[in-house]
């Protein structure tokens, strides 16, 4: 186990980490290292230049270094760099870069102490400083506080609560109205209103048993599928949930929506917490063969993503490397963010200044994820045992597939000593050709899986002819970089024939390839003898067809041919043209505008390197050399077991391919099909290094994977965990996570469930429980809350909430009272009711809720989009404006609506919706101008305002007080008053009731939730 890492090399350091002031030195006193001198080093200096981290090449871990580094004459401090360099010249210093300078007393003492020698113990390794202390309210053991005594009440939330109250004397103002209950219980469990009968309904039975109505009615709203609906929300602000990549070219995601669908069940289903939690880290590993513990890893992909980073550069160069780390880090700061409200990514350029997070521990966290990328997969559409076998099969195929390259990798590295000389030479020779080459045209088959399926081409010569020669010219094509001889097949054959379908006597097999694999000939034409054989048809056969890239295929720029060893054909002299013109047919093929077309095979038209013919002599024969050299260093067994790898993969793809059609989700994987640069590690996991200072260029150690201990170890998930063992890795990670003895998981659901439902949370930087974060208002609440939630065996999200709703705190009313605000003006202890605005998606669905077009019963499923796409082949270009409001498709709840990074939804935004490029653990709350602007102009405001007025229309009252007192109803939960009526009546009269609707969707009963 790695406690080693909190550790100092002496005992004596065990006290310098916690010296944050030095001491005044007097100058009579010699200056003592390990009290003054190491504690100012450690402090200020060690973050940059330690044993890892060695910027401007100085360390200042060890004695050596500091006289390695020549930055300290001992006795001589004048003439010391390291006083020149925290001396501020001005108002700043050198050192340390970009922050405060020492202070003159800290730059006595330093200059004291290299002037009496500079003396440091050898047994003494300074390193940089690391929080290990777990003395925090967050980190300290969960356990279930008993109910604080002297309290009236034995509800066990209000119990908690009275004792603050009593605390901080307080007192709690009056319960909210029968209304206003009904309404608040409605948005809080399901984000949408209720009508005008269930408050009619709830008022009835509330005059009989108030209590048994309000335990009625929140048992019955638990139970909806809104309230599923309503609570994704809130997880999917934490889960950075969007239907498109972000960054520069923001594509879409088409397949992100099953995992939005998978939370809505799941909070519908009370799905246990830990299992949830457990399927979004590692489903696949933990539920194999079920469509959850695959669509739950969506969690992990749906933060932002850079397709030029991935697909378009790779891993290839740098700056794939730098999207490829990120990403990681998107993954793991998601993941310590939203479970434990730990905030793991401050941890990577430098240990965390405030919690007992190391770099160590951040690298550890990438080396879980270091197999992961982010892309469509089936989790459905197959039975639990069929999804199994598939998985077994896809596995199977890329074991077969990594061997394969491991392989080509090791003929690779034998044969690069051989050529290391000679590929220059080839190279520069190529050089010469220059910038402009001339145009290609060829002969391209179509795709294949396989490159066991036989493909040909030939040539109908109109009559019989004797051939002399042929030569095949290949294609050059700069694909997937592979230039010269693209397309070239590994085995083929030559064949003539007077019998198109070359199956009569007359076939001539005129030069075989087909028995072993061949080199590629680059550019250089391959030459056969025709041997003055009459044939009128002359056919190539790939019976082992080149690979492109991931897929294979059979291509030739140009066929040529000598007839009767005089007649050029292929681009020869009008008289030396055959009989009659060549007529081409081939099995399948490209017919792709000028550059690929069958009849190109003979239009004389073909990449030529070298317009010098000396030049082009001594290419040939350095490419024979090198083909030689290839020859050399062959292995018969490799290439033998390369040949079964190929038999083997054709029929496990054809096994896989039998399987039905299913759906995809896009989430975490580690097997999927290739995409440009982007491709996936088949389950390998990547090296991950500690980076110094977060640099890429800059790697340190091998990670393997771990979690920071940040309680007792008695069960430790990570022991024994090998580097390789990604999936074990991850369910590891994932039992980590959902630890009985974790105490921040259950803190962190407890916190939200409270947030979720009173509209406060207990601490309020619910992404953050570390030194950094705020305190709890209640903690033996919170406690008791987490303990009940761990403890039960069902691990029941709802029995919490339920427990939360049904407390009198809950039901206070969100009057103020004076004495009280001046105690508490953030009412962070619950005195009275969070009044709130709705949220974005809360008013859009109230505004179809009162249009009468809200489509509630349409659940799941794609998105809607209520934008119009531009140019989305490229850059995709969401356009809101150009959306028609009144089409029905977009009038379902917003839950169900495409969400997009880089352009998101004008009206929601200026309204406060969450950035889905981050975790939003609370969105903002604000009133602004614009904001009252939105609501009353947007298109969809007026749209669904001229919705309400045929409604109101269709309902036909016997009068326009009897329609307002209708209306008023449906928008605000109760009856207006007579000041209302006053206003609304003669508005309804004069203007109709497109202006009603207008104005009740901008009213504060409307807006807002008493």
């Amino acid at each position: 186990m790695h406690l080693s890492r909190y550790r100092w090399s002496t005992v004596g350091l065990l006290t310098i980490c916690c010296v944050l002031t030095l001491p005044e030195q007097s100058h009579a006193q010699k200056v003592s290292f390990l009290e003054s001198v190491a504690p100012l080093l450690q402090n200020r200096c060690l973050q940059c230049h330690n044993d890892s981290v060695t910027e401007g090449g100085l360390s200042l871990a060890t004695s050596q270094d500091l006289v390695d580094g020549g930055y300290v004459q001992p006795g001589s401090p004048d003439e010391s760099d390291l006083i020149s360099l925290v001396t501020p010249h001005g108002a700043r210093a050198e050192m340390p870069k970009d922050e405060r300078p020492l202070t003159g007393e800290q730059i006595k003492t330093l200059a004291q102490w290299i002037e009496e020698g500079a003396t440091w113990p050898s047994d003494v390794v300074l390193t940089d400083p690391v929080v290990s202390d777990l003395d925090w309210w967050s980190l300290k053991p969960l356990t279930r506080p008993a109910l604080p005594a002297g309290n009236q009440t034995t509800h066990p939330v209000d119990n908690f609560v009275q004792a603050g109250y009593t605390k901080q004397g307080l007192s709690p103002v009056q319960t909210a109205s029968p209304e206003n209950l009904v309404r608040r219980i409605y948005y809080d469990l399901t984000g949408l209103p209720p009508t005008g009968d269930e408050v009619a309904a709830f008022l009835q039975e509330s005059k009989t048993d108030p209590e048994a109505a309000w335990l009625t009615l929140v048992d019955r709203l638990l139970a909806s599928d809104n309230f599923g609906e309503k609570f994704a929300h809130h997880w999917l602000d934490l889960a950075r949930y969007a239907e498109t990549h972000g960054y520069d070219k923001d594509k879409l995601r088409t397949n992100a929506w099953p995992y939005r669908d998978y939370v809505i069940a799941s909070f519908n289903a009370d799905k246990p917490y830990s299992r949830f939690v457990q399927e979004q880290v590692a489903g696949d590993v933990l539920f194999p063969g079920t469509p959850d513990g695959i669509v739950g890893l969506g969690f992990l992909a749906a933060g932002p993503w850079d397709f030029i980073g991935h697909v378009e550069v790779g891993e290839g160069k740098q700056d794939g490397r730098i999207a490829k780390h990120l990403d990681r880090d998107e993954m793991l700061a998601a993941c310590f963010n939203v479970f434990m409200s730990t905030t793991i990514q401050c941890a990577q350029c430098h240990n965390h200044k405030f919690d007992p997070l190391s770099m160590q521990d951040y690298y550890e966290g990438h080396a879980i994820f270091a197999a992961v990328d982010r892309a469509d997969r089936l989790y459905t559409g197959l039975s639990p045992d069929q999804l199994q076998e598939r998985d077994s099969l896809v596995a199977e195929l890329a074991a077969l597939k990594s061997e394969s390259n491991r392989l080509a990798a090791e003929a690779k590295s034998r044969l690069a000593p051989l050529v290391a000389d000679l590929d220059p030479k080839i190279k520069a020779l190529r050089d010469q050709f220059g910038q402009q080459p001339p145009a290609q045209h060829g002969y391209h088959s179509q795709v294949s899986k396989s490159n066991a399926e036989a493909k040909w081409i030939q040539i109908d010569f109109g009559d019989v002819v004797s051939i002399d020669k042929i030569r095949l010219r290949a294609a050059f094509d700069n694909y997937n970089q592979i230039g010269g001889g693209f397309g070239f097949p590994i085995r083929y054959r030559v064949e003539g024939s007077q019998d198109p379908l070359f199956q009569d006597a007359t076939v001539r097999l005129l030069h075989d390839a087909s028995t072993s694999d061949q080199p590629n000939p680059g550019l250089k034409p391959v030459e056969i003898a025709g041997e003055g054989v009459p044939v009128r048809y002359l056919r190539v056969t790939a019976t082992k067809l080149a690979e492109r890239k991931n897929d294979f295929i059979f291509a030739l720029a140009e066929l040529e041919f000598d007839i009767d060893r005089d007649v050029k054909t292929s681009g020869g002299t009008d008289d030396q043209k055959l009989p009659t013109a060549p007529s081409i047919t081939a099995l399948d093929s490209i017919e792709s505008g000028e550059r690929w077309r069958q009849i190109n095979l003979v239009d004389g038209i073909y990449y030529q390197e070298l317009r010098d013919a000396s030049a082009q002599q001594e290419l040939w024969r350095l490419l024979e050399q090198r083909d030689q050299f290839v020859q050399q260093v062959r292995d018969p067994q490799a290439e033998l077991r390369q040949t079964e790898i190929q038999k083997q993969a054709k029929t496990l793809e054809a096994k896989i391919g039998q399987f039905p059609e299913g759906e995809f989700v896009y989430a975490a994987s580690t097997q999927f099909s290739p995409a440009g640069q982007f491709r996936s590690t088949g389950g390998a996991p990547r090296a991950i290094h500690l980076l110094h200072r977060g640099d890429i260029g800059s790697p340190g150690d091998l990670m393997h994977p771990d979690g920071p201990i940040l309680w007792g170890e008695a069960s430790w998930p990570f022991q024994g965990i090998a580097v390789t063992d990604e999936q074990a890795a991850r369910g590891a990670f994932a039992e980590y996570l959902t630890s009985p003895e974790n105490p921040l998981t259950w803190r962190a659901i407890a916190n939200r469930l409270v947030q979720w439902t009173f509209g406060k949370p207990l601490v309020g930087t619910p992404n953050d429980f570390g030194r950094m974060g705020m305190l709890p208002s209640h903690p033996e609440l919170l406690d008791f809350l987490a303990a009940t939630l761990r403890d039960d065996p069902n691990h029941s999200l709802k029995s919490i909430i339920r427990l939360l709703v049904t407390s009198q705190t809950y039901r206070l009313a969100a009057t103020t009272d004076e004495a009280n605000a001046d105690l508490d003006a953030d009412n962070r202890y619950l005195w009275q009711a969070h009044r709130r605005r709705l949220s974005a998606e809360e008013l859009r669905d109230s505004m179809l809720a009162l249009a009468g077009v809200l489509q509630i019963d349409q659940r799941g499923g794609a998105s809607f989009q209520d934008f119009v796409i531009e140019k989305p082949q490229h850059s995709p270009h969401y356009e809101y404006h150009l959306h028609d409001p009144l089409d029905p498709r977009s009038h379902r709840r917003s839950i169900y609506r495409f969400v997009v990074r880089s352009q998101p939804q004008p009206m929601l935004t200026t309204l406060d919706c969450a950035d889905p490029s981050i975790s939003v653990p609370m969105r903002d709350e604000s009133t602004t101008a614009l904001q009252a602007l939105t609501q009353w102009n947007s298109q969809l405001s007026i749209a669904m305002a001229d919705q309400f007025a045929v409604r109101l229309k269709a309902l036909d009252f016997p009068t326009e007080q009897a329609a307002v007192q209708w209306a008023c109803q449906q928008a605000w939960g109760r009856a207006p008053t007579e000041e209302d009526l006053a206003v609304l009546v003669p508005l309804l009269k004069v203007h109709g009731g497109s202006a009603l609707g207008r104005v009740l969707m901008n009213s504060s009963p409307f807006t807002y939730i008493e």
